[in-house]
């Protein structure tokens, strides 16, 4: 792909944050892939396994959870920072996939020395705590992010420095492990083996120990070197453990601020922040969804799309929710937009967006703090007609119909922000630069 001739295209790189501003399962995973044909350098700062990015070369699609999108492209440096939660054997199998598909990450990634690991104890604890909370679970991945955040902030946890240690490796981890099976008994659960657990982790610490490295020097390094930086968040906005629809989130900072604590990366350093939008919205697990419509759904789950990545488990789908929206914009700061998965309207005669909210018959313009408050939003929506024109073929934007036209430009008017990367499929050439 050739981006010289796009004008205005270069302005947003430099060093950019790219962060989803729904529920997460925006597109990121493509949006990135084909921004970084101009970046040097790839980061991912936060969360764990539980992300999945897809992206599709070609005849081949690549699912990536915890490694950057960018190692698809064979010059470029990707981090893993330490605001990232690893489980080496997952990482460990990752690099193998990327193996089996003759994609080299020698001398290209880099783990950072301070990330956290998560460990089998966070996630049989992770899956005793949502039994018991039975009806009202979260509805986690099950993956032990969110105990391993914990242990983070608890100042117990394990860190990649400790895992390719093998002597405090053994001795932190045998501490650990007891402590975890005093109260996984507790919760009815089924107890952790140190010996297996310290075999199995020590085998992958071999294998992982030529990636860990001190990555907030390498990435000042990359800053006074004058290196572009690209920040590959996971998740969306609203899944963030301050700003997203509590308790139904996940454990880090998915917003921009979280790319800058999760890989020492100075604000002020900072040139752009990148909001990744599906044309429509849509949410995996449990939560409030103001604009959730069953009939959306049934429909593009029929068309094989919006089932999760890394789950496989059919995503709740619904109208575009600019209130929602508009808040991410202001929280993250985003200034340019990216709209994924536009062909997935192309059949509809009717098109939705929800403009503001009824709670208790006032009508408001953000969304409320309180999970049982966002429940009980009725939203206030405006309709636009459809299109119904296949859209995937599409190459510039006059390319697209004037009445998706329309309505893309009516989001970007209620988002606050500007579009400029529409998406019309998941290809890499079907990407529209504006």
């Amino acid at each position: 792909m050739v981006f010289a001739p796009l004008a205005g295209f270069f302005c947003f790189m430099a060093n950019t944050i790219l962060v989803g501003a729904q529920w997460g399962d925006e597109g990121k995973g493509k949006i990135i892939d084909v921004l970084t044909e101009k970046a040097d350098i790839v980061v991912r700062s936060q969360g764990g396994a539980n992300a999945g990015h897809t992206v599709r070369v070609g005849d081949k699609e690549y699912i990536l959870h915890l490694i950057p999108s960018g190692i698809l492209r064979e010059t470029k440096v990707c981090l893993i920072g330490n605001g990232v939660v690893i489980n080496p054997t997952s990482l460990v199998g990752e690099l193998d996939g990327l193996k089996q598909k003759k994609i080299s990450v020698k001398g290209r990634l880099f783990i950072s020395d301070k990330a956290h690991l998560v460990m089998p104890y966070h996630s049989e604890l992770e899956s005793c705590a949502e039994r018991l909370k039975g009806r009202n679970k979260i509805g986690t991945t099950l993956r032990g992010i969110g105990p391993a955040y914990g242990d983070k902030i608890a100042r117990t946890g394990l860190r990649m420095a400790d895992l390719v240690d093998a002597k405090r490796l053994e001795a932190r981890l045998r501490d650990r492990v007891r402590e975890a099976n005093r109260l996984i008994k507790a919760f009815g659960g089924k107890s952790i083996s140190f010996k297996s657990v310290y075999a199995e982790y020590g085998k992958a610490a071999r294998r992982l120990k030529p990636f860990v490295a001190n990555t907030t020097k390498m990435l000042h390094e990359a800053l006074a070197a004058k290196k572009e930086v690209l920040f590959e968040g996971a998740q969306g906005t609203y899944l963030d453990i301050d700003q997203g629809t509590y308790p139904f989130v996940t454990s880090s900072n998915t917003t921009s601020g979280g790319a800058c604590t999760g890989s020492g990366m100075p604000p002020n350093k900072v040139d752009h922040v990148m909001g990744v939008i599906k044309a429509y919205t849509t949410r995996v697990g449990s939560g409030p969804f103001p604009t959730e419509d069953d009939a959306i759904g049934d429909m593009l789950h029929n068309m094989g799309r919006e089932f999760g990545a890394t789950t496989g488990r059919p995503r709740r789908c619904g109208w575009f929710d600019a209130v929602a929206t508009r808040q991410a914009a202001q929280v993250n700061g985003i200034d340019q937009l990216a709209v994924t998965n536009i062909d997935g309207l192309d059949k509809l005669a009717e098109i939705r967006v929800c403009t503001a909210y009824r709670l208790r018959g006032k009508i408001i313009d953000y969304v409320p703090t309180i999970s049982n408050d966002i429940e009980q939003v009725k939203p206030i929506y405006e309709t636009f007609p459809g299109w119904q024109v296949d859209t995937t073929k599409a190459k510039i934007w006059n390319d697209l119909p004037p009445k998706a036209r329309k309505y893309l430009k009516a989001v970007s008017q209620s988002v606050g922000a500007k579009i400029v990367i529409a998406s019309v499929g998941p290809a890499r050439n079907q990407t529209i630069f504006r």
